[in-house]
């Protein structure tokens, strides 16, 4: 969430007279995150968290938004988002696509203890039941035709060991295949600055903007190996087992799954030391932008290759 587009006191004002959520009273830029413009917006009837979208369509903007009512409506404690006094959810700003959503209270949790883990894993497990009825689709824009995409982005800037490194690992993907396991919505991003807990108690699952249909056990891989990572970037095995028991509580694992893990999680991996790798190559302008360290997850795909931990529960 950082701001890439600048927003003035005067176009936010304009902005507000579509919603019926009162007088502007503060508002400021969120520098977290890597994707969209973010800003905390506080009025006289709430606190909310307005986002321009920098680079996703319309139409798929309109998949997020419904999506986001369609979880919190189901009891998934995610942000609904605001409809304007004419119904829609989504408006221009700036000459981008912008929404107004509500701010949940908690905040984000910085190192993941036993218990976060354990209710986070039942939470990822609600959110996938609580997907299931949704009537639209999304693909997954960052499967594997994207890794190799970034592959070939990067193929000029990357050093040879890197680009070594990447090939054997997307050559031994080529041979997973993901049809027969289990899927339906899945948040695709739910790293630790994407939930908000008051104490132990979770109050949120937010930015759902990479969330589209795939296999559940890629989201649980995905949402484990930031949850659950180590200083030195291997995984803590109490945390781990944790996170997955809290999971499996809810819905059970199968078959086709405790056979697909190894290799899920490595591809969880690998999808998130790519776009790291891209943006530190090839870096995005901003006011107030963030990267983050493609090593974090090169190391953690690495402890992966050697040693993956048992999908337990």
């Amino acid at each position: 969430m950082s701001v890439y587009t600048t927003v003035t006191e005067a176009q936010l004002r304009d902005y507000l007279t579509q919603f019926d959520a009162g007088e502007l009273i503060a508002f400021e830029g969120i520098s977290a995150g890597i994707e969209n413009t973010n800003y905390f917006v506080d009025t006289s009837c709430g606190r909310y968290v307005l986002t321009l979208f920098e680079q996703h369509s319309i139409e798929t903007l309109g998949y997020f938004l419904k999506l986001m009512a369609w979880l919190s409506e189901a009891g998934v404690p995610t942000a609904h988002p605001l409809a304007g006094k004419d119904g829609q959810y989504l408006r221009l700003l700036c000459g981008k696509p912008a929404s107004l959503v509500q701010r949940l209270r908690g905040k984000s949790v910085e190192v993941a203890t036993v218990e976060h883990c354990s209710v986070m894993g039942q939470a990822l497990a609600q959110f996938h039941l609580g997907g299931r009825g949704f009537a639209q689709q999304r693909s997954n824009d960052r499967d594997l035709d994207w890794m190799q995409s970034m592959r070939v982005k990067v193929a000029s800037l990357a050093d040879a060991e890197t680009l070594a490194f990447i090939d054997a690992e997307l050559s031994a993907q080529q041979a997973v295949h993901v049809a027969s396991l289990p899927n339906g919505v899945i948040h695709a991003d739910l790293f630790l600055d994407n939930a908000l807990f008051d104490g132990e108690l979770l109050t949120g699952i937010i930015d759902l903007y990479y969330a589209c249909d795939g296999a559940w056990l890629y989201d649980v891989a995905v949402t484990m190996n930031d949850w659950c990572r180590q200083a030195d970037h291997g995984l803590d095995t109490e945390r781990v087992v944790a996170f997955l028991s809290g999971y499996a509580r809810v819905r059970a694992w199968t078959d086709a799954e405790r056979s697909a893990w190894p290799m899920m999680v490595r591809r969880a991996a690998l999808r998130f030391f790519l776009s790291r790798l891209h943006d530190q190559l090839i870096p995005r302008e901003g006011e107030l932008t963030q990267t983050k360290d493609p090593s974090v997850f090169r190391q953690l795909l690495t402890h992966l290759q050697h040693q993956c931990p048992e999908l337990v529960g």
